[in-house]
């Protein structure tokens, strides 16, 4: 009597091409919401609310901090991004007084 075939084996480079497809989604979500909290605090920035900015910016940086334990960004680009958004944040602290005082004659 005739042995029933044995099922193949699943090859690890199939399993990498699923695992892949799921990671890229992951990926693509984390990343496009890091580019909407983004926007969002550049259009802070842009209006001179101050106040909603650095709101905006604590939140920045916690989801840059998310995706960096995510491996979905390297450490330092998250980094590099927070210190470039803070330096706009200590721009409209300073443009904000000389606006106020200066007056032309």
């Amino acid at each position: 009597m005739a042995e029933a075939p044995k099922p193949k084996k699943q090859t690890s480079a199939e399993k990498r091409a699923r695992q892949n497809v799921k990671r890229q989604a992951r990926n693509g979500a984390i990343k496009s919401s890091l580019k909407t909290i983004n926007k969002k605090f550049l259009e802070a920035c842009a209006s001179g609310d101050k106040a909603q900015a650095e709101a905006l910016l604590r939140q920045t940086a916690k989801e840059f901090d998310k995706a960096v334990s995510k491996h979905v960004i390297h450490k330092n680009k998250a980094s590099r991004k927070k210190a470039r958004l803070a330096k706009r944040i200590t721009a409209m602290a300073t443009a904000a007084p000389s606006k106020k005082g200066s007056k032309k004659s």
